[in-house]
């Protein structure tokens, strides 16, 4: 993966903002999100203090990762688009911040591994199972690979609702007009799930075990998000 030194070994924390640092600046982020965005945190008691999970939210907005990122307590470490690290400094400051790429038009086996390795040293590694921003702000269809990594890594999956970052400006042709008025940004940490197979069901594959992830991202969001 680019931005870590070539046969060496992989310590994802390495070369991130972590630590009392990434704390201080969550302080910062927060207290603008609120004050501009109106921005309001729940269930932040279901978010694993320590050991590996993998977050998987919906996503409206460019702004999103930025967001769930700062509203979790730890280091989060987040899949993004490939095309994000094509300019050298924004790769800089997006490896810095914890994201790694994905090319979000294959199944990337380097991003799947990179991101095993994460959930394999206890960190929490974030996605958005849809594969992109939502056109309409209702939850799409997830695909294969979020069930994929939950079940090779054996790892909870946090599942989270994200809404009111649709109305925000910045989000190119997929941007859309809400509520006049002062944005309210709400982040919804649900209960960790287990999506491995129930006692006495045969062995289910990645895109039911994503199925079943997407069942409980759409059970946080209100009526008007939900497929």
């Amino acid at each position: 993966m680019s931005g870590r030194a070539p046969g060496a070994p992989i310590d994802v924390v390495r070369g991130t903002l972590h630590g009392r640092a990434r704390s201080a600046v969550r302080v910062v982020l927060l207290a603008l999100a609120r004050l501009l965005l109106g921005l309001r945190i729940e269930g932040l008691e279901h978010v694993p203090r320590q050991g590996a999970a993998l977050v998987a939210a919906n996503h409206l907005h460019n702004a999103d990762p930025i967001l769930i990122a700062a509203a979790y307590p730890r280091l989060l470490l987040f899949m993004a688009k490939k095309e994000l690290f094509a300019n050298r400094l924004l790769s800089r400051l997006l490896w810095f911040a914890g994201a790694f790429p994905v090319d979000r038009g294959k199944a990337d086996r380097g991003a799947i591994r990179y991101a095993e390795t994460a959930l394999a040293q206890g960190e929490p590694v974030a996605m958005f199972p849809e594969g992109t921003r939502s056109m309409t702000g209702r939850l799409g269809s997830g695909q294969p690979g979020a069930g994929l990594l939950a079940l090779r890594g054996a790892v909870p999956v946090l599942p989270v609702a994200i809404t009111g970052t649709e109305a925000l400006p910045g989000n190119g042709k997929k941007g859309r007009r809400g509520p006049r008025g002062r944005p309210r940004v709400t982040i919804r940490f649900g209960a960790p799930i287990d999506v491995a197979s129930r006692p006495g069901e045969p062995r289910i594959s990645s895109q039911q075990a994503t199925d079943r992830i997407m069942v409980a991202i759409s059970a946080l969001l209100p009526p008007e998000h939900r497929p």
